[in-house]
């Protein structure tokens, strides 16, 4: 018996799970899969959450902020404009292979009991929760979601965007020398690639970036398919070595973020899937799962209902990141625009850098 199960070791999970048991709960983190790994993730932690990320790992992790690339700029190219804008305060560019490993360190150090390779098959939302996994039953208090997009516990919430345009996600790491400090964005007709420098902890490379494509099925399916499509992104890459493998996912589902379900928490990307080219993604993950654990605190201590703090985290949430799901929304949309009606959008972003910046900011 627990005070929290938590389902998802990834960023959201671990801040969950790091929080609540350094609240006094008694944890349990399970994780389907094996660190370290490498997830499709354009691996940017914007610098509104690197005091957050700190204050998660502990002394053993804190290298990784150290020696992580700092990102000071963002260059978007699209309909033959290279629009740039300054990235400041820096963010940090962590590839998640490390980053994923570094936190579920920490939250074994926090004393959480964290298992791998634990397959959550089915969750029954009664009082106390029961999960039944691969290995065994276990009983909870409450139960924070933290699946991912597109697992057993969420595959109701996606439904209805199912039978939709499918996209899918597709990232590499490739060795480039002299890489620039910046997140640059290739759109094209059909989706759009990311890439900017990244550090993996313990490579020989001199220099590496990681390329992470958001694509519609029917336009590319792997990296090379990806680079075609952009002319500047296909010069870019031609000396290029992969150094990494290839990892995707689908599909990729739009949707208003639903914080809880049935008294469960959902956190990342189970709560919300933030449009990708914000670059915010790590970010909401990790402040929603720090949420949740405080929301929960009041209950595992006696002081509120599980349903009270149900409620406070699906407010604090509506508050707090809901606005970065509906402003990244809205900019995709326009992004998307056939190419004459965006030409003044492009037009202003290019010329007003202030403008640009504010747009940014408003992603955060």
């Amino acid at each position: 018996m627990y005070d929290l199960i938590v389902i998802g070791g990834g960023p959201a999970g671990a801040a969950a799970a790091i929080g609540a048991a350094r609240s006094g709960a008694r944890v349990l983190l399970l994780e389907r899969g094996r660190f370290p790994r490498h997830k499709v993730c354009g691996e940017f932690v914007s610098a509104e959450s690197l005091d957050l990320l700190h204050s998660l790992l502990d002394s053993h992790g804190r290298s990784l902020l150290r020696n992580a690339q700092r990102i000071s700029r963002a260059r978007l190219f699209l309909d033959g404009r290279a629009i740039e804008t300054v990235v400041d305060p820096a963010a940090a560019s962590i590839a998640r292979f490390d980053l994923d490993a570094a936190l579920w360190d920490a939250a074994q150090r926090a004393g959480v009991e964290a298992r791998q390779q634990t397959a959550v098959q089915k969750l029954i939302p009664s009082t106390p929760f029961v999960a039944e996994t691969s290995a065994g039953d276990f009983e909870a208090t409450a139960v924070v979601n933290a699946s991912g997009r597109w697992s057993n516990l969420t595959t109701a919430l996606h439904s209805n965007g199912a039978a939709g345009e499918k996209w899918l996600g597709v990232k590499a790491h490739f060795a480039e020398a002299d890489a620039e400090p910046s997140v640059d964005l290739y759109f094209f007709e059909g989706g759009y690639c990311g890439v900017q420098p990244v550090v993996a902890e313990g490579s020989r490379e001199d220099g590496r970036v990681n390329a992470c494509a958001m694509v519609r099925a029917n336009v590319a399916s792997t990296l090379p398919e990806v680079f075609a499509c952009h002319s500047a992104l296909r010069e870019r890459s031609r000396s290029w070595r992969q150094v990494s493998e290839s990892v995707t996912t689908s599909p990729l589902i739009f949707r208003e973020p639903q914080p809880e379900e049935w008294g469960m928490l959902n956190v990342g990307d189970a709560a919300g899937f933030v449009d990708p080219f914000v670059g915010d993604g790590i970010s909401l993950a990790l402040r929603s799962g720090t949420l949740a654990a405080e929301s929960l605190a009041p209950s595992f201590k006696g002081q509120r209902s599980l349903a009270g703090s149900a409620r406070a985290y699906s407010e604090l949430y509506s508050q707090r990141l809901l606005p970065v799901f509906r402003t990244s929304s809205k900019l995709r949309r326009l992004l998307v625009l056939p190419k004459a009606l965006r030409a003044p959008l492009l037009f202003v972003l290019q010329n007003s850098p202030s403008v640009a910046q504010y747009v940014v900011s408003k992603t955060r």
